[in-house]
């Protein structure tokens, strides 16, 4: 036979007390798997313990809360009965404050509470009390976007930013298609489809112009330009020769 799994409820207050600062534990169990969802879609970590999470219907898990506003979910790890995972939980905030925030991620640890504490306390519990900070610095002190391009209509957008990313703007839904087969990548926080920087130039010119010639097919234009300045004092960087192809009526 399996060995039996510890209980968790007193395993998560076992854990709890061995904890640095003041922890409190909530236990509940799962009815459904829909009962757990509350829960579960605050885990931070989209590795093998969100996945767990998500994917598996819990039966019962317990939430550790601290006085400051910091929690995490402990459960049973599947199929493997001597262990559990236990992983962050986001804060409540706006989805921006989350904006180039590393996801402090979750842990599977050993049945035995003190081990498991010593092994929170080390590689989770710094990385979580990390991004709380940045979370909550990004409410209070929003990091700057970019000026995106004008949206003009017909048209995409192309801008040139100073540290050599490539920004894209349109308001043509089916431009989106050809955006992402050039290899943008649409920016929830900027607001827009971008290239990195670490392409190159040339490499940029040419996904650029294998845009440009798919939206041709569609009927969609292309306007590249600099970029637009932040402030008076940003001078934009100058804009790489592009293949003519690129440009498009109304630039």
């Amino acid at each position: 036979m399996p060995p039996a799994r510890p209980d968790l409820a007193a395993y998560a207050s076992a854990l709890a007390t061995r904890l640095p600062g003041t922890w409190t534990t909530a236990y509940s169990r799962n009815a459904a798997y829909a009962d757990q969802l509350s829960t579960t879609a605050a885990v931070w970590d989209a590795g093998a313990v969100g996945y767990a999470a998500s994917n598996y219907v819990l039966g019962h898990q317990a939430v550790l809360a601290r006085p400051d506003g910091a929690r995490m979910l402990l459960f049973d790890r599947p199929l493997r009965p001597r262990q559990f995972m236990v992983a962050a939980l986001e804060p409540e905030a706006h989805h921006d404050a989350f904006h180039g925030v590393a996801e402090p991620g979750g842990i599977s640890v050993p049945a035995d509470p003190a081990r498991a504490a010593t092994q929170v306390a080390r590689r989770l519990l710094p990385r979580y009390e990390a991004a709380l900070r940045q979370v909550r610095h990004n409410t209070t002190h929003p990091p700057p976007r970019r000026p995106a391009p004008p949206v003009i209509a017909g048209l995409v957008s192309i801008a040139w930013y100073p540290d050599g990313v490539v920004g894209a703007v349109t308001g043509v839904r089916d431009a989106i298609s050809a955006l992402y087969g050039a290899g943008f990548q649409f920016h929830p926080y900027q607001r827009m489809f971008l290239l990195p920087a670490s392409l190159g130039d040339r490499e940029q010119i040419a996904r650029i112009d294998m845009a440009a010639q798919h939206l041709a097919r569609i009927g969609v234009g292309v306007t590249v330009r600099p970029a637009p300045a932040a402030t008076p004092a940003t001078q934009p960087a100058p804009l790489p020769a592009l293949p003519t192809a690129v440009s498009a009526p109304g630039r």
